[in-house]
């Protein structure tokens, strides 16, 4: 291959500067490759622009985003079309007529030559209501009406068949200076009522007919509640949000005094069932059918109780004092309640766990939560009770109730009292169902007796001021 001095020699052209060929610039000549040009146009993610949507605009290529909507370089878009090989089918300019006009209009449009003789495409959209239609004989016989006249049932027909039983068009349309205006209600109830009794009548014998069901009064009354709802006014929308709050409450409140009649029922049937249990323990061992010693844990712990003990079953050692630790689901009330009872008992919170001890001990320690949930329960229920004899006091004035409660006496505070009271506390009283008292027997005595006071006073003023008006 010539270099380029020999082509300026060939060409006649002069050189500006000499050049000398050398075997590096020959081959480095052939290795020349073609370096793709740059662009000046350098384009930057604008700032703000979020990244998800300049990766949509700025293409892999590295192309510029274009000014307006292209279909390149999508591949769900084909660009080219497909030409196929066949003959294009010839269409043809011709007549049609609509079925659903009754004029016999002709219409003219484009249509492929082999549709020539088929009907119209959307003919099959024209739907028609079949009204019956009735003869002289049949309405002097079945479908006369003191109400409706023949000229009027005629002009109802007519109506129907004409606009397709819309009975409100039907009821619009409807001739109110030949006949009397009647309601939608009243149209449809005499059309109906028609076409049952043709139905009927037209029916063969052994046949069961298919009646249209439609009730005239009950439409009426429907329609009346609905303009009634919607001419409320204001505060009457107001006063029936009130009022279903209030049901909402009251439901609620109800629900709450069936779960406390409930968890009331339990406590009552477990005392009774520890009672049981106790008997039948005493007459164990009076005949001596059962060693106090070997006595199990089960035989000794109804199964109603609110305390479950783990039960230690695991191979190998384990402590006996384990089983008279209080599981977590006793509350921290509980458990006051518990120390306050054992303290009064002068019993020690951590005894010896011999066997016999720590069966009697846990037994001991269910009675007492049993215990604490009745007196919680009467605490509640002589609550209960007192609000209600203040409410019954302002809504029947001057009259008392008179209430006993197996046995027991009400006093003025509205708390049972028995008959006959014994000078010594009770252990019961040890136990305060009202707050968490600092000292276990004197604080809860006091906390019910303030408030069994106050009532009283609230009672007492109360009365005082009936009494001056």
């Amino acid at each position: 291959m010539a270099a380029v001095g020999d082509v300026r020699d060939i060409l006649e052209l002069e050189s500006n500067s000499q050049e000398f060929i050398t075997k590096d610039a020959i081959f480095n000549d052939l290795k020349k490759k073609s370096k793709p040009k740059k662009t000046d146009v350098n384009f930057k993610k604008p700032e703000g622009m979020h990244r998800e949507l300049w990766g949509l605009l700025w293409t892999d290529n590295k192309d510029a985003p274009p000014i307006i909507p292209t279909d390149t370089n999508q591949g769900y878009k084909q660009m080219k079309a497909k030409i196929g090989q066949s003959r294009v089918r010839p269409w043809k300019w011709m007549p049609f007529t609509n079925p659903a006009r009754k004029d016999g209009a002709i219409f003219y449009h484009w249509r492929r030559a082999a549709d020539e003789d088929k009907d119209y495409p959307f003919a099959r959209f024209n739907k028609t209501v079949d009204v019956p239609v009735y003869s002289d004989l049949e309405y002097q016989q079945h479908l006369h009406d003191e109400s409706w006249t023949r000229q009027e049932t005629d002009h109802l027909f007519d109506l129907c068949k004409r606009f397709g039983l819309r009975f409100v068009i039907i009821q619009d349309r409807y001739d109110k200076t030949n006949f009397p205006n009647r309601s939608i209600e009243d149209l449809k109830e005499r059309y109906y009522n028609i076409c049952n009794i043709l139905v009927k009548v037209r029916a063969p014998l052994g046949t069961d007919p298919k009646i249209r069901v439609f009730d005239a009064d009950h439409e009426r009354r429907r329609k009346e509640q609905l303009n009634k709802l919607f001419n409320r006014t204001a505060e009457q929308v107001e006063e029936e949000e009130y009022l279903i709050s209030e049901l909402k409450k009251i439901e609620l409140r109800k629900k709450e005094r069936e779960k406390k009649t409930q968890d009331l029922q339990k406590l009552i049937t477990a005392a009774d069932s520890n009672m049981e249990a106790r008997r039948s323990e005493r007459k164990a061992t009076k005949k001596k059918l059962l060693i106090p010693h070997k006595i199990s844990e089960k035989n000794i712990t109804p199964e109603s109780t609110s305390i479950k003990f783990p039960d230690i079953r695991q191979s190998g050692v384990s402590l006996r004092s384990q089983r008279m630790k209080l599981p977590a689901s006793v509350g921290q009330k509980k458990t006051k309640a518990i120390e306050q009872v054992l303290e009064e008992l002068g019993l020690e919170l951590n005894p010896i766990p011999t066997d016999d001890i720590v069966s009697m001990f846990n037994e001991l320690r269910q009675d007492v939560v049993l215990l604490y949930e009745l007196k919680l329960a009467l605490a509640n229920c002589e609550y209960e009770l007192q609000t209600l004899r203040h409410r019954f006091e302002t809504l029947a004035p001057g009259r008392m109730p008179e209430l006993g409660i197996s046995g027991s006496i009400l006093d003025g505070s509205g708390s049972s009292r028995t008959n006959t009271e014994s000078p010594t506390t009770k252990l019961s009283e040890a136990i305060d169902v009202v707050s968490a008292p600092s000292t276990p027997t004197n604080t809860g005595i006091i906390g019910i007796q303030k408030k069994r006071k106050a009532a009283i006073e609230q009672t007492n003023l109360l009365k005082k001021l009936k009494q001056k008006t």
